[in-house]
């Protein structure tokens, strides 16, 4: 996953992973999705950048698959 989407700071949400730029962790987004909410309730975080996040982990679910 691109370096640029995404970060890991300790001093920022306890270094939990972030989407960069904001204080918003990325299990969040996986959390909100698998329930009723969408991507208009992170609105710290550009919609692009959130699918661009999705896109990138199906594409490691699917390597690892291949893999197996």
């Amino acid at each position: 996953m691109k370096a640029s989407l995404i970060s890991r700071d300790p001093e920022i949400m306890s270094g939990a992973l972030c989407f960069t730029g904001t204080r918003v962790p990325v299990q969040n987004l996986f959390d909100y999705l698998k329930g009723t909410c969408s991507l208009e309730d992170f609105p710290s975080v550009p919609r692009d950048v959130a699918v661009a996040v999705l896109e990138a982990a199906k594409a490691r679910l699917f390597d690892d698959a291949s893999a197996a």
